[in-house]
C-alpha cells in the first residue's frame, strides 16, 4: 500500500491539466511530462511492448504466464486533469486515521472539508484520506486509475503464481476535454475487451452513460437608438433569453438524478447586435436525447419568425450510451462484479452521469465498461481520495485477470465460436 500511496502523490504533483481552446494533441505540452515519466516507470517494471506514440498515448504489455487460452483484456485510464479548476502545484497531504470531523484544508483561506456538507466523508471514518491543500484539485481523476493500473502490473509481475491471460494497459492525453479516445488505436491496442479504471466511490460498476451533443446558438440583432427604437431594435440578448427560457425550467443539472436527462446552458455573452450562448444536452434515453435536439430547434425556430432575426443554431454529438454496445457481451461486466465481491467490496451498478473513454471506445469496437478508482469530489478543491479504496481497486483489477484466465467469460467463447 506504502508504493501504492508513494506513486500516487507523485504522479498528482506533475500538472497534467488539459486544455479545450488547443488544436493539438495533447491539448498541453505538460502532459508529456506524466507520460514519460509513465513510459519509464513501465519499463523498469518489466512490462512489454511499451508504446509512447507522438499524440501521447501511451500503451504496454504484460504477456500471459498460462498454456491456456485466455482472452486478451486491458485496463484504461486518462492521465489528464480537468482544466475546471487548477492543476498546478498540487500539495496533497495524506490524513491518518481520519476522525470524522472537519478537515482544515486550508487555514489563510478558510476551507474545510466537512462531513456536515459532504456526508459521504463519514463512510471513511479511520482510513487514511489524502485531499488537497484548498488551492488546487488533487487530480485522482484519473491519477487514481493509472497509479491503480500500474501497481496492479507490478502485483501481477511479482507474484507469479497468479495465473492471467495477455493484459494490455493504455493511458491516455485528453480525456477531460473529450478528446480521450479520439486517437486511440483500437486494433493495435488488440484486447476482446477492456475497463476504464474511472469511476468515483468504492463499488461502483457502470456500463450505461449518457447520449451527449453540445450546441451553440449565434443571434444577430439590429442596434437602434434606445429612444427611437420601436419596431426598429432587435436585441440579440433578448432573442437568445426567449429561445432559452423555452427549455424545461426543471431539466437542468442542479435538479437533476440517476437517468433524468438536461439542457446546460453554461455560458452566455454579447449585445444587441450579436449574442451567443454555448449549452450541453444530455439524455441516457436516446429517443428522449433526440427529441431534446429537435426541441431547442423548433425553439430557434420560433424566435426566428417572432424576432424577423437571423438565429443559427450549430449541434453536434460528442458521445453515445455505451449500453448497446456493453449489453451484448454483459458477461464482461458480470466478471468484475465477481472480482469485487472475491475482495470484499459491494459493487455499486448505476449509470454514469456524463461520459467517459470507455463511451467512445465501445462504439470503436472496444467494449469498456468502467470500474471505481475511489475519489470524490473531483474537478474542484474538496477532492479526496480514500488509501484504501485505491487498494481495494489494484485488488478488483488483479482479480478480474485472475477470473478471466481461470474462467473466461462466456462472451469470449461465444466469439471464439
Amino acid at each position: 500500500m506504502n508504493s501504492l500511496k508513494e506513486r500516487f502523490l507523485r504522479y498528482v504533483q506533475i500538472n497534467t491539466e488539459s486544455d479545450p481552446n488547443s488544436k493539438s494533441c495533447p491539448s498541453t505540452a505538460r502532459q508529456w511530462d506524466l507520460a514519460r515519466l509513465l513510459e519509464k516507470e513501465l519499463r523498469e517494471l518489466g512490462m512489454e511492448e511499451v508504446v509512447l506514440d507522438p499524440n501521447a498515448y501511451l500503451t504496454a504489455t504484460l504477456p500471459s504466464n498460462t498454456p491456456n487460452a485466455v482472452p486478451v483484456i486491458g485496463f484504461i485510464s486518462h492521465y489528464d486533469t480537468s482544466p475546471d479548476f487548477s492543476g498546478e502545484h498540487v500539495k496533497p497531504r495524506v490524513i491518518e486515521e481520519y476522525n470524522g470531523g472537519d478537515i482544515l484544508l486550508n487555514a489563510e483561506k478558510s476551507i474545510v472539508l466537512s462531513p456536515e456538507y459532504f456526508p459521504e466523508l463519514m463512510q471513511y471514518k479511520g482510513q487514511t484520506l489524502i485531499v488537497t491543500d484548498g488551492t488546487t484539485l488533487l487530480g485522482a481523476d484519473d491519477k487514481a486509475g493509472v497509479a491503480e493500473i500500474v501497481s496492479a502490473m507490478e502485483y501481477l509481475i511479482t507474484h507469479p503464481e497468479i495465473p492471467h491471460g495477455e493484459i494490455r494497459i493504455g493511458f491516455t492525453p485528453d480525456e477531460e476535454i473529450g478528446r480521450g479516445a479520439h486517437l486511440f488505436d483500437v486494433p493495435a491496442f488488440r484486447a476482446q475487451w477492456a475497463y476504464t479504471v474511472d469511476g468515483s466511490q468504492i463499488g461502483e460498476l457502470e456500463y450505461e452513460n449518457f447520449n451527449a451533443a453540445k450546441a451553440e446558438l449565434r443571434a444577430f440583432g439590429k442596434s437602434v437608438h434606445p429612444g427611437y427604437a420601436k419596431d426598429k431594435m432587435v436585441n440579440a440578448l433578448t432573442v437568445l433569453r426567449d429561445v432559452l427560457s423555452g427549455l424545461p425550467a426543471d431539466e437542468v443539472p442542479e435538479q437533476t438524478s440517476e437517468r433524468q436527462g438536461f439542457y446546460h446552458v453554461h455560458r452566455m455573452q454579447g449585445g444587441i447586435e450579436k449574442a451567443t450562448a454555448q449549452l450541453i444536452i444530455r439524455d441516457h434515453d436516446k429517443a428522449h436525447f433526440e427529441n431534446r435536439k429537435t426541441r431547442l430547434q423548433e425553439l430557434v425556430a420560433e424566435a426566428r419568425e417572432q424576432y424577423n432575426a437571423e438565429i443559427e443554431v450549430e449541434i453536434s454529438d460528442q458521445y453515445y450510451n455505451m449500453k448497446e454496445k456493453i449489453l451484448p457481451v454483459f458477461s464482461i461486466v458480470e466478471v468484475a462484479e465477481k472480482a469485487m465481491k472475491a475482495v470484499g467490496v459491494q459493487p455499486i451498478i448505476k449509470p454514469i452521469r456524463g461520459g467517459t473513454d470507455g463511451s467512445q471506445l465501445s462504439f470503436m469496437g472496444l467494449p469498456c465498461p468502467n470500474i471505481f478508482a475511489g475519489g470524490h469530489n473531483f474537478h474542484g478543491k474538496y477532492e479526496y481520495i480514500p488509501l484504501q479504496s485505491m487498494e481495494k481497486a489494484v485488488q478488483v483489477i488483479v482479480k478480474i485477470c485472475e477470473l478471466t484466465a481461470k474462467n473466461p467469460p462466456e462472451t469470449w467463447q461465444q466469439s471464439k465460436n
